[in-house]
């Protein structure tokens, strides 16, 4: 489907009956997909990464740890041979793998698939053309130097240390200067034994500064560490498994890493998480555990605590999502899409109850993990999670929508803004977990998080005691500062935690440039509320002929991407004619959906950390459910 550009037909005019009937049916499945304690909890897509990780860390625990007839832990054979034919029955027709069964398949994903094959003893020999056909897609796809060079090469990877180097390059090529998830896939596959044998398979794994994890938390921005603040656990373990199998040759820095080793565990015990799971994510989780069962440490509590997390954590099929659960986000998500609708929807108990579970999820005191300080809201209501910008923006929203007037939401929300201006860069932008960490992505300034934060400012500004008023103002001017210097020449901007895979770079201009140009409906930005401003013109000329949207101007059209356009540009007051034809011909495309219930499919745009992708469940209802509530409100001041 090709974009309709600016002589797309004129579309018939809205029926409001029509509109209606679909937006209380939305509203419906929206409201049924609550839990039994009164807030929204999701569905993550299973992972063929989270599966491959959790496989090669039960079986390398397994080999590892002392038996214990006593022990709580039950065998994890069972898991591990699940786990296993999961990914042989999901493996696309490439012989590759992707992070979700929707998903094309990544050099990182299928590297890691390949390798869990590789861990377990006789998974080869059962499930001989999995591997096979997963070694040729390594071949085909690991180098682009080298297949310029040998274009036709189809070679078996474990004969060929031209291959294998070409794999590791090809890993390492792709997250560039982060180290957050490259060096834990070469470690993963040195523990599977895909690299070679002995030291020269540790060779080709990055040694990672594990020791400096030692010193007080405040001096590791100032040290510009090759990972982002949350992989602490990754640094210690996985630094600590490559040390183990080959310690460097200067006597001084070996001495200090082994008197760190001890002193570093300790530390990666304090902030592991009550059930165990570290962000509550499987692949970090995992990586922790297998590196320590391959240092050493399988009997070490860290150890155990990251096996009852994943045995916890795996589905009756077999697989592993990326996280538990991303509660906090979600809910806060569907709050806001019913908007003030929600006060007709819901009972004031039912508002109550998911307005004392969000005020239970805000940070009161310095994180223990991040040493973040309080105020913040995390993605999740489990204890793995940590704060950050994203979700403490629109929990803020959600208290709003759901103010019962009282003294703790004002005091809640107080905190909740203080919590975003200390996390805003110099260039004025929001990063996601902490101001000035470093360089790399999940700590730099993002258009996407930076427009939330906008919003939720603005939101409260009524509210604010007049010092803190005076600092979100300022704020603000560099915020939207920040947002001029990010807009690209055709006037979109490009997100962080959400992308579209068939575009270049994996961006996705279109979640971006609508989260933005949200921000300036709210704030009704000078130059920028205009139903004529750069970013919207740029909207319009992306969107298809039947009316929908995809990420950019590549790839099919989804649900999500459609939703966000379309309430996007309902929210501006000021329509040209381009623009209310261009919202006519996007509501009747999710109105079909919605009528013949396709509009609940998920498509796979969100990122997890390290450009992994994920879906989830609630996505393409709580954005439909915002979509037709913005243009319902949009018609009402119309008529």
């Amino acid at each position: 489907m090709t974009p309709a550009g600016p002589n797309q037909a004129p579309a018939p005019a809205i029926d409001r009956a029509r509109l209606e009937r679909a937006l209380a049916k939305a509203r419906a499945a929206l409201l049924a997909e609550r839990g039994p304690h009164g807030h929204w909890e999701g569905a993550l897509s299973s992972s063929a990464l989270s599966t491959a990780t959790a496989v090669t860390a039960l079986e390398l625990w397994q080999r590892h740890a002392k038996p214990e007839p006593q022990s709580a832990l039950r065998t994890p054979h069972s898991a591990i041979t699940s786990g296993l034919h999961w990914l042989a029955e999901h493996q696309n027709p490439d012989g590759g793998w992707g992070d979700t069964v929707l998903s094309f398949s990544n050099i990182s994903t299928t590297a890691l698939g390949w390798a869990a094959f590789g861990a377990v003893p006789g998974a080869e020999a059962k499930w001989p053309q999995t591997v096979r056909r997963a070694e040729a897609w390594l071949a085909e796809h690991s180098s682009a130097e080298d297949q310029e060079a040998q274009p036709n090469a189809q070679f078996a990877i474990r004969n060929s240390r031209f291959a294998i180097d070409s794999l590791i390059a090809a890993i390492i090529a792709r997250y560039g200067k982060d180290r957050t998830f490259s060096v834990p896939i070469l470690t993963m596959c040195a523990l599977a034994g895909r690299l070679g044998e002995g030291k020269k398979a540790w060779r080709r794994v990055i040694q990672l500064p594990f020791e400096l994890a030692a010193l007080p938390h405040k001096f590791f921005a100032a040290l510009r560490l090759p990972v982002v603040s949350y992989a602490l656990p990754a640094l210690i373990a996985i630094g600590q498994v490559r040390h183990h199998h080959l310690p460097t040759r200067n006597p001084l820095t070996r001495l200090l890493r082994d008197r760190a080793r001890a002193k570093t565990l300790r530390v990666l015990e304090r902030i592991q998480p009550p059930g165990g799971g570290f962000l509550e994510a499987t692949p970090l989780t995992s990586f922790v555990t297998m590196s320590l069962a391959g240092s050493g440490n399988a009997d070490h509590p860290v150890a155990h605590r990251g096996v009852e997390f994943l045995l916890k954590s795996m589905r009756p099929d077999g697989s592993w999502p990326i996280d538990t659960n991303l509660a906090t986000w979600v809910t806060t998500l569907a709050v806001n899409a019913l908007g003030p609708s929600i006060h007709e929807v819901m009972s004031a108990e039912e508002r109550g109850r998911i307005l004392d579970w969000l005020l239970g999820q805000q940070y009161r005191t310095v994180h223990p993990y991040t040493n973040a300080a309080p105020g913040g809201w995390a993605w999740t209501d489990l204890p793995g999670g940590v704060p950050d910008a994203d979700d403490t923006a629109g929990a803020l929203l959600a208290l709003k929508q759901l103010d019962d007037r009282s003294p703790r939401v004002r005091e809640a929300a107080i905190a909740g803004v203080k919590w975003l201006l200390d996390l805003q860069n110099r260039d004025g932008g929001i990063p996601t977990f902490c101001r000035g960490w470093t360089n790399l992505p999940f700590d730099r300034s993002s258009p996407d998080i930076t427009a939330h934060a906008l919003r939720a400012w603005f939101a409260w500004q009524r509210e604010l005691p007049t010092t803190t008023l005076s600092q979100t103002n300022s704020a603000s001017v560099k915020a939207l500062r920040f947002l001029k210097t990010a807009q690209h020449e055709d006037g979109t901007w490009l997100p962080l935690w959400f992308g579209n895979q068939s575009e270049s770079d994996d961006g996705n201009p279109t979640y971006g440039t609508t989260q933005v140009q949200r921000a300036f409906a709210d704030l009704q930005a000078k130059d920028h509320s205009r139903a004529d401003s750069p970013g919207l013109m740029w909207l319009l000329s992306v969107q298809r002929t039947d009316g929908s949207w995809s990420g950019g101007v590549k790839g099919g059209s989804s649900v999500e991407e459609t939703a966000l356009a379309t309430g996007t540009l309902a929210r501006f007051s000021k329509q040209t004619a381009e623009s209310a034809d261009s919202i006519r011909h996007a509501t009747d495309w999710l109105l079909r959906r919605v009528e013949d219930d396709t509009w609940t499919q998920p498509a796979p745009i969100g990122f997890y950390f390290a450009k992994l992708w994920y879906y989830e469940r609630m996505y393409p209802m709580v954005f439909t459910v915002a979509a037709l509530e913005a243009v319902a409100r949009l018609e009402a001041t119309e008529k």
